[in-house]
């Protein structure tokens, strides 16, 4: 005759539900039971297997740690930018503290003007980008350090090289030809072609352009806006027309990267260069 226990009704030599045992003479039973039960309680950190037994609680994801320290280069992370920055911190103390005559001299003799361009183009272009226009503590020299660790870690070295490259040549010959073909043309005085011209802006420009379509979209137009915005408030003020202009170019440069630079994104664990 079946007993009512609890409000459930089960045959006698059937399941005892409120124990909580399954007799081993139901299986089909036992089974359905068990596929009734939920496999994981709501809020709970256990889980129920097949079988009814308990697996291992589940872990939390693990929270992303701000990591400040990786803002800065280093030898083993971002090679070619700590490098880089260390010989630049090197020219910058000797502009800063060797004679004003033999650093007047090092800087004509790297700088990229017409009349150097026409005869030793590698060289200028190379020393040129020995050096920081305003020292150590202007803007660029802080935008160098940030902007490319943070495209290095995402590019590689060698890319990251090769973007800044890109935009330091093409922008510094966009200015400096037509200052040659306006002296031809009898519009600019010879000394036009030994303006003074060197630095490391235009590479930071373009690496500051190309890091930004590898960013999320309001942090890159964010970035965009602010830089492109400064750029366009130093080309109003008509103090060096002329490198604004180029500025302004080496940041489209690096905006034109996009499609490379989104090609060549570091999968995490990646050892690419």
């Amino acid at each position: 005759m079946p007993q009512v226990e609890r409000g459930v009704t089960v045959e006698a030599g059937g399941a005892d539900v409120s124990s909580g045992t399954l007799p081993e003479a139901s299986p089909l039973l036992s089974r359905h039971l068990l596929d009734a039960i939920p496999a994981q309680a709501p809020g709970s950190g256990t889980a129920l297997d097949a079988t009814g037994g308990r697996t291992a609680p589940e872990t939390a994801a693990p929270r992303r740690r701000l990591r400040p320290w990786r803002l800065l280069p280093t030898p083993t992370g971002t090679p070619f930018t700590f490098v880089y920055a260390a010989v630049l911190i090197g020219t910058s103390l000797f502009a800063l503290f060797a004679d004003p005559g033999v650093v007047e001299s090092a800087l004509r003799g790297s700088s990229t003007d017409v009349a150097h361009l026409a005869h030793t183009p590698v060289f200028v272009l190379v020393a040129s980008a020995l050096w920081i226009a305003g020292g150590i503590t202007s803007p660029f020299a802080v935008c160098f350090l940030v902007v490319l660790t943070a495209l290095e870690r995402r590019i590689g070295g060698l890319r990251t090289a090769g973007v800044f490259v890109l935009g330091h040549t093409v922008a510094t010959l966009a200015t400096e030809v037509p200052v040659g073909l306006s002296v031809m043309a009898g519009h600019l005085p010879e000394s036009s072609l030994h303006r003074l011209d060197y630095g490391i802006s235009f590479g930071v420009a373009a690496s500051i352009g190309a890091l930004a379509g590898l960013l999320t979209p309001w942090l890159r137009w964010t970035v965009l806006a602010v830089c492109g915005g400064m750029l366009v408030e130093d080309l109003i003020a008509f103090t060096d027309p002329m490198a604004n202009w180029g500025h302004l170019m080496a940041l489209a440069i690096g905006i034109g990267t996009w499609p490379l630079v989104r090609r060549w994104r570091r999968v995490p664990g990646s050892s690419a260069t």
